[in-house]
């Protein structure tokens, strides 16, 4: 079966020399485009660090055209062989259960992630085992026998097993963005609901930024986290390098009778090596969602309508009908468009514009990057303060 990126990126084979940004005097000002899971984050903690930071969004956090928009989103630590990824996610479940208890504001819910697996070993699951036993954490292996008498809703015949992951689960997506926000603006961040463009490099840095309303923004240093905008505002070096997919999800109505079987599972993934279907749980009683990880068709997060299509529905359909057989009926109660911002080969981008090192880029979420938002918030706040050398995986040079 096929690889894909999103789910396991590949490490980085090639050792590059140590870099490091400028060290940034506590206090600088700092203008941080783009509210969502990766900027939001960052911004809350370059303000914890001592800095005064400006969060700019032209539509706000969680908004309906952005890749951390919609109700929820997966949190796993399975990353096969990328210990990078993995060992972020445990800081970031462990972030994510800090916070909600600082805030009072559930965000993180704990239901656990269950793997279909089609293979007797899976490498995605299998080579995440030494770093599962390193953080002394379990997975839960299932035969099909045992795993229908567990959920007798799910349809096993066709699987080799089934794997557990108890520590993952689901986030609310567009909730969690906003609480950032709040939080951020409470501990004195400014917030601006308003577009930003660069102006043109002045000997080597940004200088400034322009806003929507014609007015001009001035910082010591500048972080873009527009997810798939990011190639829209710098198309010379960004534009091939991050694209934007349309990435379809469905709530579909549970039938009554099953209500309880639905919305008590954990979380899951399917490991067919094509369409990687995964789904949720109905949270709010909004549906049992099923996403297409699948890289679709090419999309402007902008003026992209947000309507799903008909031929990647009813494959979806067909799908469900197979795993799921009592939703072989069910309506559609919504559909939502997720833009996924691609990097090249799933990992995240965090490095410096080639001719400004007051400029940072952050994006690349690829699909994967919501989870990790508060552990990657936390890394980049160092790396764009100067005091931490940047994240080798994450960087484009």
């Amino acid at each position: 079966m096929s690889t894909q990126p999103t789910f396991a990126p590949k490490t980085v084979q090639e050792i590059k020399p140590a870099r490091r940004g400028p060290l940034l005097d506590t206090g600088s000002h700092i203008a941080v485009v783009g509210a969502g899971a990766f900027g939001g984050w960052t911004a809350l903690w370059l303000l914890w660090s001592g800095f005064r930071v400006t969060l700019i969004d032209a539509w706000g956090p969680g908004n309906s055209r952005a890749s951390s928009g919609d109700e929820t989103r997966v949190i796993r630590s399975t990353y096969g062989a990328n210990e990078t990824y993995f060992n972020l996610n445990v800081r970031a479940i462990s972030l994510w259960r800090e916070q909600q208890q600082r805030w009072n504001k559930s965000l993180f819910f704990n239901s656990g992630v269950l793997w279909f697996c089609y293979e007797d070993a899976p490498e995605m699951i299998e080579a995440t085992q030494p770093f599962m036993k390193k953080h002394g954490m379990d997975y839960t292996y299932f035969t099909p026998k045992e795993a229908a008498k567990r959920y007798p809703h799910i349809n096993t015949n066709d699987l080799n097993h089934l794997v557990l992951d108890p520590y993952g689960g689901y986030l609310k997506a567009r909730e969690s963005c906003q609480a950032v926000n709040e939080v951020f603006v409470r501990g004195g961040g400014t917030y601006l609901n308003k577009l930003a463009k660069p102006n043109p490099l002045v000997n080597g840095r940004l200088e400034s930024l322009t806003l929507s309303d014609g007015t001009h923004l001035k910082a010591d240093a500048y972080l873009f986290a527009c997810g798939p905008w990011l190639g829209k505002l710098f198309p010379e070096i960004l534009g091939e390098i991050i694209t934007c997919t349309k990435q379809e999800a469905y709530y579909l109505g549970v039938p009554a009778g099953y209500t309880h079987l639905f919305d008590s599972m954990p979380a899951w993934i399917d490991l067919d090596g094509e369409d990687f279907y995964y789904g949720i749980p109905g949270n709010a009683y909004r549906g049992f969602k099923i996403g297409v990880d699948k890289r679709g068709e090419s999309f402007d997060p902008t003026s992209g309508e947000r309507i799903f299509n008909e031929n990647v529905l009813a494959k979806a359909r067909a799908f469900m009908a197979h795993r799921f057989p009592a939703l072989q009926n069910a309506p559609l109660v919504e559909s939502r468009v997720c833009p996924y911002e691609n990097s090249p080969d799933g990992n995240f981008i965090l490095d410096t514009h080639p001719e400004a090192d007051n400029c940072w880029f952050l994006g690349g979420g690829s699909g994967h990057g919501f989870k990790h938002g508060p552990a990657l918030g936390e890394l980049a706040a160092e790396v764009i303060s100067g005091k931490r050398d940047l994240e080798e995986l994450f960087r484009m040079r």
